[in-house]
């Protein structure tokens, strides 16, 4: 229902680059910049200064987006309250995923909620994180659950649960045996890599600088785009990685695969991620509650007829 100039406008406001809003918007870079330049021609003034590369807003920038959020969030909650009023058969939940959690984490989770609330409908749709931080902002979907801190004004952040990363190599390898392993030890060797956009690889960048590493160190990181492809490459001897435990629990435990503890340890928060709005959709709120109880395995989490002692798994151990 939005503009979609302004839709364009307030992600370009909120990354500040027109080549990484074009890859959220699945856009072209000339396409963004023409939709920037058509609302700038409509309110008759500079909305961005571009000098050396950087993208900065003007004051009447700056202005825009504050009401540009405010009419999002209005037009999310028309949106929510329209499908809440459709019933059961129109009032799915939409959740927005990243692609770990989506694959290796959520199919235990939404079956114990489809138990527990079977006439609760939910749609999910996957991106990486930046993805799916950008449908949370712009109202297309109703939560996003990812594994990658995320800071944003307009939205609320709850953290769920903590995940586990490991160092991941073929079984013969070298470093297989060893019961943790430095940065120092695994940043020479050929590093395989998710795309840029994910929270995984953004999680392994921030601790390889926080190791006292610059981002580029890893030598001749192969970009792949998706922890299956990852996982098949590194098998094949290509290079080693860094992914969740939950997704390569299969590969360990069949032996394709090992994985050795980082030290420092590497941990990452998976997140609750949603809008400010006031108003909510009252099964959203059901499943809100549900989520919470499920990450710390309190009351809430456990699905009818199902004790403490047979409660789901908690979100790390999915698989």
């Amino acid at each position: 229902m939005a503009d979609r100039r302004l839709q364009v406008f307030l992600t370009v406001a909120r990354l500040l680059s027109f080549t990484r809003a074009a890859e959220v918007l699945h856009m072209t870079q000339p396409a963004v910049t023409f939709q920037v330049r058509q609302l700038e021609e409509q309110l008759e003034t500079r909305l961005f200064d571009r000098n050396h590369n950087r993208v900065t807003l003007t004051e009447a920038g700056r202005l825009v987006q504050r009401y540009a959020e405010r009419i999002f969030d209005t037009y999310g909650e028309l949106e929510a309250a329209l499908r809440e009023l459709k019933g059961a058969d129109g009032g799915a939940i939409v959740i927005g995923a990243s692609m770990t959690v989506a694959e290796y984490m959520l199919p235990a989770l939404l079956g114990a909620f489809r138990r527990a609330h079977p006439d609760i409908g939910i749609r999910l749709r996957v991106g990486n994180t930046e993805n799916v931080v950008a449908m949370v902002e712009e109202g297309s979907v109703d939560l996003g659950i990812v594994e990658a801190p995320v800071s944003h004004r307009t939205l609320l952040v709850q953290p769920c649960t903590v995940d586990q990363l490991r160092l991941i190599v073929p079984p013969e390898h070298a470093l297989a045996g060893r019961k943790s392993v430095r940065v120092a030890e695994f940043v020479e060797q050929p590093f395989i890599c998710r795309e840029e956009g994910s929270g995984t690889r953004e999680v392994i960048m921030e601790y390889l600088g926080r190791s006292g590493y610059d981002r580029n160190t890893l030598r001749g990181c192969m970009e792949l785009g998706s922890p299956e492809a990852i996982k098949g490459a590194v098998a094949a001897g290509v290079g080693v990685s860094v992914l969740s435990e939950a997704v390569v629990a299969k590969e360990l435990a069949l032996g394709e695969l090992a994985a050795i503890p980082l030290d420092p340890p590497l941990e990452r928060p998976i997140s609750l991620v949603h809008a400010r709005q006031q108003f909510r959709v009252p099964t959203l709120e059901v499943l809100m509650q549900f989520l919470r109880g499920y990450c710390t395995g309190l009351g809430p989490g456990v699905a009818e007829g199902e004790t403490a002692n047979t409660k789901p798994k908690r979100i790390e151990d999915a698989t």
